[in-house]
């Protein structure tokens, strides 16, 4: 994440505006000075070869680590505060598929393979931390014998 995208084969317009809002956002909060790293990495990369030639320019992500961090979020959340904006795009892609077969560009391509159908039991009718936490974790395998 953070440089380069498979539809935009310049500069990233959103890494554009994202950028233009980082001195809002620490002059809400602290200062991070892994921005100034950051603006200096850019500055190599867009002067590099290597980038240029394959047109490897920075993304939104980019900066959105530095701006996530800055609100003091914590950096086992940025997967998810990266994801949640890309679910609408992705269902959407989703949804042009289904129209046209030929789409080439068009993510996830997962296969999903969990559970199908389950029963629903009702919050108020849960009995123990599954009201809380989910359900109980799976046991974890033991080796084999002689392993």
């Amino acid at each position: 994440m953070g440089f380069g995208h498979r539809v935009y084969k310049n500069y990233d317009p959103r890494a554009k505006i994202i950028q233009q809002h980082m001195d809002e956002v620490f002059a809400a909060t602290e200062y991070n000075p892994l921005v100034e790293i950051a603006r200096e990495l850019e500055k190599h990369a867009l002067d590099d070869e290597f980038f240029t030639s394959r047109k490897l320019y920075p993304n939104v992500d980019f900066y959105s680590g530095i701006i996530y961090e800055a609100l003091e979020i914590p950096t086992n959340m940025f997967t998810v505060l990266f994801t949640i904006p890309r679910t609408a795009g992705w269902m959407a892609q989703w949804m042009e598929m289904q129209e046209d077969p030929e789409l080439k560009i068009a993510r996830p391509r997962q296969i999903y393979t969990g559970q199908r159908e389950r029963e629903y039991v009702a919050v108020d009718d849960r009995d123990g931390p599954e009201k809380i936490v989910g359900p109980p974790a799976r046991r974890p395998k033991r080796p084999r014998r002689g392993a």
